[in-house]
């Protein structure tokens, strides 16, 4: 990170930070989602219709966090892979980090669809269609059954690759003597 520009920190750092603030989000709209309903789908006894919209609040600045920061994470990411001069083959760390953003992108482009829904459901309306969201709710649990789960838990390893960075290979050339520039052989060493 050393050789890099201005222009790749600040979009390393964009990422990085909307990444974790939607990984946050995350977290916390898949707890206030998931004490909705019980093992079977269906909507937990204390809730009832006086407090369903206020619950429905509750989740929809979530679903906008998420919604907006993975739209940005991933515009930000992209241009700094783009830009940077990091080798991917030297840092595992880093190809392993973008193999998982980049598998996991048509699934969770997927659940941003239906959270689109839930999103033009709350806010183009003057009136809110609980029911309405709550079924895109549940359909987002259903369509993909756990997936969501995993991507989280797929965004949680990436910090650890960000912090230890493994996988690193430094290759160190050694030249002749004389300075000739003249590379004599490669040597390769595993952090």
């Amino acid at each position: 990170m050393k050789e890099q520009n201005l222009l790749n920190k600040i979009f390393v750092c964009l990422a990085v930070l909307s990444g974790s603030i939607w990984l946050g989000a995350y977290a916390e709209r898949m707890i206030i989602s998931y004490q909705l309903f019980d093992i079977d789908m269906n909507i937990m006894p204390y809730v009832n219709q006086q407090n369903l919209s206020g619950i429905l609040v509750t989740i929809i600045t979530g679903v906008y966090t998420t919604f907006i920061l993975y739209i940005f994470f991933i515009f930000a990411f992209t241009i700094f892979l783009f830009t940077s001069k990091i080798s991917l083959r030297q840092n595992g760390w880093l190809f392993i980090i973008a193999v998982i953003v980049y598998l996991t992108l048509p699934f969770e482009a997927y659940l941003s669809t239906i959270d689109y829904r839930i999103i033009s459901a709350f806010s183009f309306t003057d009136v809110i269609d609980a029911d309405y969201i709550v079924s895109l709710i549940k359909d987002r649990f259903t369509t993909l059954s756990s997936f969501p789960i995993i991507i989280f838990l797929s965004y949680c390893s990436m910090i650890y690759f960000l912090l230890f960075k493994p996988f690193k290979k430094e290759i160190q050339k050694e030249t002749s003597p004389e300075g000739s520039g003249r590379v004599l052989s490669d040597k390769k060493e595993k952090l």
